[in-house]
C-alpha cells in the first residue's frame, strides 16, 4: 500500500521555530505595506533590486478602492502575525485601528459608489451588476 502504519511516527511532533519577527515592530503604513507585500519593515527584502509599482489613482473612487485594498492587506498581514504572537499589544492595537478604518471607508464607498461585495446589495432588485466593472473601461487587469 502507499501508506502503511509503519510509515508514520505517531509520536512525531511538528516543529515550529521560535522566531521573533520584527522585534521592534517597525511597520509600514497600510499603502506602503500593500505595495511592498509586507507590513513589517524589518522583514522586507526587495527581489534583485527591483522596486514595486506605485499605484496612481485616476479618480476619487479608485483612490478609495486602493485604500480599502491596502487596509485589507494590512489587516490580513497583522492577523497572520498575531496568530503567532497573540500577546503583542502594539500590533493588536494597529490591527483594531485598521479594522475600524476599513469599516468606515467601506461604508462611505458603498454609499457613494455602490456595493463592494455581492452581499451588500439593497433595494427591491438585484443591483450588483448595474455599475460598469473596472475592466470594462480599462482593459487588462490592473486590480489583480
Amino acid at each position: 500500500m502507499l501508506f502503511e502504519d509503519s510509515d508514520f511516527d505517531v509520536n512525531m511532533s511538528i516543529f515550529i521555530p521560535d522566531v521573533n519577527f520584527s522585534r521592534d515592530n517597525r511597520t509600514y503604513n497600510p499603502m506602503e505595506g500593500f505595495l511592498r507585500g509586507n507590513m513589517f519593515a524589518d522583514e522586507y527584502e526587495p527581489y534583485k533590486n527591483l522596486t514595486y509599482f506605485k499605484l496612481v489613482p485616476r479618480d476619487e473612487q479608485e483612490k478609495m478602492l486602493y485604500q480599502i485594498m491596502a487596509l485589507s492587506f494590512a489587516i490580513n498581514d497583522f492577523n497572520l502575525y498575531l496568530d503567532l504572537h497573540p500577546d503583542n499589544k502594539e500590533i493588536l492595537e494597529l490591527f483594531k485601528k485598521y479594522v475600524t478604518e476599513k469599516e468606515i471607508l467601506c461604508k462611505e464607498y458603498i454609499r457613494k459608489y455602490g456595493p463592494l461585495e455581492v452581499s451588500e446589495v439593497s433595494g427591491n432588485k438585484f443591483n450588483w451588476i448595474n455599475s460598469p466593472w473596472p475592466w470594462d473601461n480599462l482593459g487588462g487587469s490592473l486590480y489583480v
